[in-house]
């Protein structure tokens, strides 16, 4: 499908509500039609994805997300589609009542789902049961059904979302559909792109039921989906002083790896010099091991001292530790006041030592060092993610990227963006302190802040994607570092870069 315009915007419920009141005003046709346009959608879904299919089973709740149902029912069957309808209700409202009565006037039949029942025969389960509105888990009826459909060894086509899954959030509170499509209708939604999300939308798709312009360019999204960046060419005489030099800190006994995977990433995201400061011990593997790399070692701050002072970005966490000789360095970094990237032991050191941050920073928590700097539980975090990320950029006065499926990156003013590559191999070790690397690194090579932190986890997601082509499981975070010296200079075969 083409994209539309407005396709990386995304929206709260209460925004798309609004939008929804308009677009009915400026095109002037009732509810009813709107829904009818949304059924058609659906069904034209239908049709691309399975196009050799003959028999649908629809599942409708009572409101409108059940109405759209009933209509591509309707539609379905004037197609030559074999439909069984099922319903969680006896009765729908609003609009919904009247697509129901679409449906029957035609001679379609309701099955009024039993809980001890089971589902029709279907090559393909449409889920039109609970719509945006749903922010609660679903009724213990509407479970039974929903596992069973989850169950049946056949494909799902959700309207609009995913049944159960929070539109705002992202968050599933109790059961929820797992879709292999999820055609949304009018505009983006911001919960569809982040959290648990990953697992139950599938496919995703807008359909914009011919919605004018003005509905889209009158609403400011709440948030945004990062584009496919890299940076500009460099100019022929260039030289490594132009480019930055990051220092790395970190690197505790034992944790050699973390300091060199940062002190890698940035080298290959292009900064001119990085420096790692570590203990002495780790000097000889890592000089061995990456000899573009200067390795210093640091026994406290009188040491870290003159290596502050000829470094342009600080990545300062991975590795670090939360000891004394770790954090004895993280209060001379820190003190230094310089552009930085907080990552690691980093931000579990910051959430016991709060701080705002008056240079350029970037934190770049999972969602248990988040827990750790707001003081709640990590599943409060990933109840919102968006209003997590946003009180800890208030909290802290930096850039914060909450990594995790669907990474989000905002700004102490509102701004937001959404991460939509990756995938399940990143969850290894070492991924976190590639990114830490990697932003510091565009840091250093002048991008601003934001730039920096958006270039940075674009770039990050979308190699682990082209390392994984082989496979997600089993991937290494430095199988990461080919593709994303490649990424970095505009060089794209992914097909998920688009």
């Amino acid at each position: 499908m083409p994209a539309h315009p407005y396709s990386r915007d995304l929206h709260t419920v209460a925004q798309l509500r609004v939008m929804e009141g308009t677009a009915l005003a400026a095109l002037g046709i009732s509810g009813h039609e709107l829904m009818r346009r949304a059924a058609n959608a659906a069904l034209n879904s239908l049709r691309r994805h399975w196009p050799q299919l003959r028999q649908i089973c629809i599942h409708c709740g009572p409101g409108n997300n059940g109405g759209d149902g009933f209509l591509l029912g309707v539609l379905a069957r004037e197609a030559g589609l074999q439909v069984e309808l099922v319903a969680l209700s006896a009765t729908a409202h609003g609009e919904a009542a009247l697509a129901r009565a679409a449906w029957e006037a035609g001679g379609g039949k309701v099955q009024l789902w039993d809980t001890n029942g089971v589902l029709p025969t279907a090559e393909l389960h449409v889920d039109a049961l609970y719509g945006i509105g749903l922010n609660r888990a679903p009724e213990p009826a509407a479970v039974r059904l929903i596992d069973l459909i989850n169950h049946s060894g056949r494909p799902v086509l959700a309207l609009d979302v995913p049944s159960g899954l929070n539109t705002d959030s992202g968050d599933c509170p109790g059961a929820a559909i797992r879709a292999d499509v999820t055609v949304t209708f009018i505009a983006g939604k911001r919960g569809l792109h982040t959290g648990r999300a990953a697992d139950q939308v599938g496919v995703l798709e807008l359909a914009t039921l011919g919605v004018p312009e003005s509905v889209y360019a009158d609403t400011s999204p709440d948030a945004r989906l990062l584009v496919a960046e890299a940076l500009p060419s460099r100019a022929r005489y260039a030289n490594k002083g132009d480019n930055g030099h990051v220092l790395v800190i970190g690197g505790e006994h034992g944790m050699a790896g973390a300091a060199r995977l940062a002190g890698e990433s940035a080298l290959r995201a292009g900064a001119g010099l990085v420096s790692v400061a570590t203990r002495a011990e780790h000097v000889f593997v890592l000089n061995a091991a990456r000899p573009e790399l200067m390795v210093h070692g640091v026994d406290g701050p009188q040491a870290l001292a003159p290596l502050l002072e000829r470094a342009s970005v600080l990545a300062l966490g991975p590795g670090l530790g939360q000891a004394a000789w770790g954090h004895a360095l993280w209060l001379t970094a820190l003190d230094a006041n310089k552009p930085l990237v907080l990552d690691a032991d980093g931000l579990n050191l910051l959430a016991r030592e709060p701080r705002q941050f008056t240079a350029p920073t970037v934190l770049t928590p999972h969602p248990g060092e988040a827990a750790r700097l707001l003081g709640v539980s990590t599943r409060e975090i990933e109840q919102d993610r968006f209003a997590a990320v946003r009180e800890l950029t208030r909290r802290y006065a930096a850039i914060v990227v909450l990594k995790g499926a669907g990474s989000l990156i905002a700004d102490p003013n509102g701004r937001l963006d959404v991460c939509p590559w990756g995938n399940p191999g990143m969850a290894s070790g070492g991924m976190g302190d590639l990114l830490t690397g990697i932003i510091a690194a565009l840091l250093a090579q002048g991008c601003g802040v934001w730039q920096a932190a958006c270039l940075g986890v674009g770039l990050h997601a979308r190699a682990g994607d082209r390392a994984a082509q082989q496979g997600e499981r089993g991937l290494l975070a430095s199988d990461l570092l080919a593709p994303l010296h490649a990424l970095g200079n505009g060089i794209s075969n992914c097909e998920r870069d688009a």
